[in-house]
């Protein structure tokens, strides 16, 4: 395997999202259809007041970032609403794709959000960014490459601006499919090997990644208990993420996909087997107490009660079991190495100039 050197922005960045030993205990803040919709269907309104979702997000902030390594915020509510809340001790990633993505026969389109991009992410302090990207390698032949150069676009302008781009994929039922659904949440059809055809295929050095936020190649639900006595299918459950790590070929976190807390934490057992550095989650840990709003102070009791107490268990199964980002293969034995060192670091050291 290649050793990958790190430029300094990518470096310092990524050591911001994990804590001292380096391990991702990252809380995701940034969900925006699966919050509007709840609070909009209670208030039986057409949209979701901002203001509701404003108070939401602070409570998620308030009562959880102080378990986190880093917090993911989205640039619409959360970040406005919720970053004085956040640690200057903890890492912020903001969000960079639109929620509304385009559905078309041959599959989803996904963009930008609007009046959002890399740069503003740098000017408003953020340490990494974030972009989902929809994706079924049996998708159109136009679908496919408009996706791919989305996410190298969003690649080149992280490496332009020196910030971690963290790359989350979901696999989405197409028109043909069963069990259809625009939520934000795993398909309940989903074959493990098109998760695998999609990591292989932006693993390759062209689009940028350096963090991958991955989903379980496996619907959550059926992941067996990892301390059962069916050992062979705890076994074959195992080889499914060790292909999926090997297939990364970086460090890689766990995505929640909506999964409960019990199937969540199983999910995370498989991957920190196969190298796994931490989870970037959201729903599994704070989903239960939001079901209280629209009674704010019942959700935050909920969230610094069952919420911290679940996010307290994962962190200690993250710390127990979870390899740290540094020891990935990819960086050598030496653990990640600073790109340019030497005399020439001035030199070599590109400027640029940030753009609104």
């Amino acid at each position: 395997m290649t050793v990958l050197p790190l430029s300094p922005g990518k470096l310092w960045g990524l050591r911001r999202l994990a804590d001292s030993r380096g391990r991702f205990k990252m809380l995701a803040v940034d969900q925006r259809p699966p919050i509007k919709n709840l609070i909009r269907q209670r208030r039986g309104l057409d949209e979701a007041p901002y203001d509701d979702v404003g108070a939401v997000k602070q409570a998620l902030v308030a009562e959880l970032a102080p378990y986190a390594s880093a917090v993911l915020l989205d640039p619409h509510v959360a970040y406005p609403q919720g970053i004085h809340l956040v640690s200057p001790a903890q890492g912020v990633i903001v969000t960079l794709e639109d929620s509304l993505f385009t559905e078309t026969p041959e599959g989803r389109l996904s963009a930008e959000i609007k009046d959002w991009s890399v740069p503003k992410i740098k000017r408003i302090g953020g340490d990494a960014v974030k972009v989902l990207a929809w994706y079924r390698p049996d998708a159109g032949a136009a679908v496919l490459r408009h996706q791919k150069d989305f996410v190298k676009r969003v690649g080149n302008a992280c490496a332009k601006y020196d910030l971690p781009y963290v790359f989350e994929l979901l696999v989405y039922p197409l028109a043909s499919d069963a069990h259809q659904t625009q939520d934000y949440v795993e398909h309940r059809d989903k074959r493990p090997e098109r998760v695998l055809e999609s990591v292989e295929a932006f693993a390759d050095a062209t689009y940028g990644v350096d963090l991958f936020k991955l989903e379980s190649p496996i619907p959550a639900a059926d992941v067996p208990d990892p301390e059962a006595t069916d050992t062979e299918a705890i076994a074959a459950t195992q080889a499914w993420f060790d292909r999926l790590g090997r297939l990364a070929g970086r460090p890689w976190v766990m995505l929640s996909a909506g999964a409960g807390m019990e199937a969540f934490r199983r999910v995370c057992v498989y991957a920190y087997r196969a190298g796994a550095s931490g989870y970037l989650a959201g729903r599994a840990i704070w989903w239960q107490a939001f079901q209280a709003f629209p009674d704010i102070a019942a959700m935050r009791a909920q969230l610094a009660g069952d919420g911290a107490g679940y996010m307290q268990a994962l962190n200690a199964l993250t710390d127990a079991q979870a390899r740290p980002w540094t020891a990935h293969p990819v960086y050598g034995p030496d653990g990640p190495q600073l790109a340019g060192t030497g005399p020439t670091f001035r030199e070599s050291t590109p400027a640029f100039e940030p753009e609104c």
